[in-house]
């Protein structure tokens, strides 16, 4: 019971703070205590200078906007699309027979050789990236919202049949949010795709981007460049998987609330 009141005195951020911390103290050691040449490995503090130049000089803005241009819209579009036939789908049997298939086959398709063909049909533009990235999030999403709307709970859902409910309210009322967390979670995988979709778009074809910024600066061999567009990468990730959760602690209420009770009951 101790140890129950003492850890959620310490916030959340400080145990990835402090792994992060460590990560840090481990590579600036094993780059001094192995001689590792910078243009292998540079020391964190290169990678530190090198996006503060970055932001100070204004490089690094508009790789950074188009990077989340492409990548916002595309998962925005790649989302909408998924939660609506992914509920098409669960709620028609004839639509899965005709549809899934060709969904099924377009997600086997590598991506990365799909990328030729979308430049020739989007252009150069962030166009292409944005499809790309509509790709690449779209699945993941789509079958979590078909395999949480079919398990909603079947007796609730005959008592509300009882009540001569409509199916709009079954879908809207039952159905709905008992796949909410079914649909936040793949809205959390998506947007980690979705960046990746964006970086691979940038790597085939771009002049902007952080995805552009890496590829470029591996001719030039500036590694610590490179390594400051990946830090950037992940600090965007890390970001819009928070704000993924921070919505759905604020949409999907009801789980917080059973979660604590049980955690209560399990206390008493």
């Amino acid at each position: 019971m101790t140890a129950r009141r003492v850890l959620p005195a310490v916030p959340a951020f400080v145990y990835p703070l402090v792994s992060l911390l460590v990560v840090i103290a481990v590579w600036q050691a094993a780059v001094r205590l192995f001689a590792i040449p910078d243009y292998i490995l540079p020391a964190p503090q290169q990678v530190f200078d090198a996006l503060a130049s970055g932001f100070a000089d204004g490089t690094l803005w508009p790789h950074i906007g188009a990077t989340l241009v492409e990548t916002l819209a595309g998962y925005a579009i790649g989302s909408a699309l998924a939660v609506l036939l992914g509920a098409l789908l669960a709620e028609s049997r004839m639509f899965e027979r005709f549809v899934f298939p060709l969904l099924a086959g377009l997600q086997a398709m590598p991506k990365v050789a799909l990328g030729p063909i979308i430049l020739v049909w989007c252009g150069y533009g962030s166009a292409s990236k944005i499809v790309l990235v509509v790709l690449v999030c779209f699945f993941p999403l789509f079958i979590n919202t078909v395999n949480g709307l079919r398990r909603a709970d079947p007796d609730l859902l005959d008592a509300c049949r009882a009540f001569s409910a409509s199916r709009a309210f079954l879908f809207l009322h039952v159905k709905l949010p008992s796949a909410a967390s079914e649909i936040f979670s793949g809205l959390q995988i998506g947007i980690s795709l979705a960046l990746i979709g964006a970086v691979v778009g940038e790597f085939l074809s771009s002049q902007r981007g952080l995805g552009y910024l890496i590829s470029s600066s591996s001719v030039n061999m500036s590694v610590s460049t490179m390594f400051a567009g990946v830090v950037l990468l992940a600090v965007i990730g890390v970001s819009g998987a928070q704000t993924v959760r921070v919505v759905q602690r604020r949409v999907v209420f009801w789980e917080q609330r059973t979660t604590r009770t049980v955690a209560e009951a399990d206390g008493g």
